[in-house]
């Protein structure tokens, strides 16, 4: 049976961001993906501390698409080594579920 889970992944490029998201969506790999605001990341760099601003894109998706959605992100991803996130979804709806499934099934 599937399940739901939030797929993360955070990048600098804020175009990149929402194209990786539209993307995926595009692809029935997520059922929908959010690019969130602004923030700053923190990460080391060929040893030294780098800062600098980033988006985090959630993507919802099931346990079933999971594995397909991380490999087109790394595909697309501009970072060698992307953050790449997955979260338990610990309940849902049965109609919300139903929906993720319905969406990331392809046509």
């Amino acid at each position: 049976m599937a399940s739901l889970v939030i797929a993360q992944t955070t990048m600098n490029d804020e175009a990149k961001a929402y194209e990786i998201a539209q993307g995926a969506v595009e692809a029935r790999l997520a059922a929908a993906a959010d690019v969130e605001a602004r923030m700053t990341l923190f990460h080391r760099s060929g040893g030294a501390l780098r800062h600098e601003r980033g988006y985090r894109v959630s993507f919802t998706t099931t346990t079933q698409r999971a594995a397909d959605l991380e490999a087109w992100v790394h595909d697309r991803h501009p970072s060698d080594v992307p953050q790449w996130i997955v979260l338990p979804s610990a309940e849902a709806s049965d109609a919300y579920l139903a929906w993720a499934v319905r969406e990331t099934t392809a046509l």
